[in-house]
């Protein structure tokens, strides 16, 4: 299964020991996912880590190990990705997350991804990381 990871599932992954972030970095060091991201919420990720966290950079180059930063999205597709509703700075997240082919988008963000969660667009399932994690876990037959 394929994984897209907004930047607040890298921020969660690098900022704490602990969590569905983590888990679902383990599993993807198991094989039992792919994890993906895009350069725009990786940089927001850094930027949000560098005000609010201390001591991240081991923990947040444990979870790039385990993620593929992939190219942005074309603009046709960030276009696309507003019409949904989505504020300027989300929007390339979506496109991304759709341009990789990613099963699911992995986002904590309720305020601007809430009205898609549970909604597939173009192949990709919007989704809490606590859903991403139980799918994961049930495909891995945990």
């Amino acid at each position: 299964m394929k994984l897209f990871l907004d930047a607040n599932v890298i921020f969660s992954a690098a900022h704490g020991e602990e969590g569905r972030s983590h888990d679902l970095v383990a599993l993807a060091r198991g094989g039992h996912c792919e994890l993906f991201t895009s350069t725009h919420a990786l940089e927001e990720a850094r930027r949000n880590l560098e005000l609010k966290s201390g001591r991240f950079e081991r923990r947040l180059a444990e979870a790039l190990a385990q993620i593929t930063v992939a190219a942005e999205a074309p603009a046709g597709l960030v276009e696309w990705a507003k019409e949904q509703r989505l504020p300027l700075k989300d929007a390339p997240i979506l496109a991304a997350a759709v341009h990789v082919k990613a099963d699911l988008l992995v986002t904590g963000d309720k305020r601007d991804f809430g009205h898609l969660f549970g909604r597939e667009l173009r192949g990709t399932r919007v989704v809490t990381p606590a859903a991403a994690l139980a799918m994961v876990l049930k495909g891995a037959g945990a």
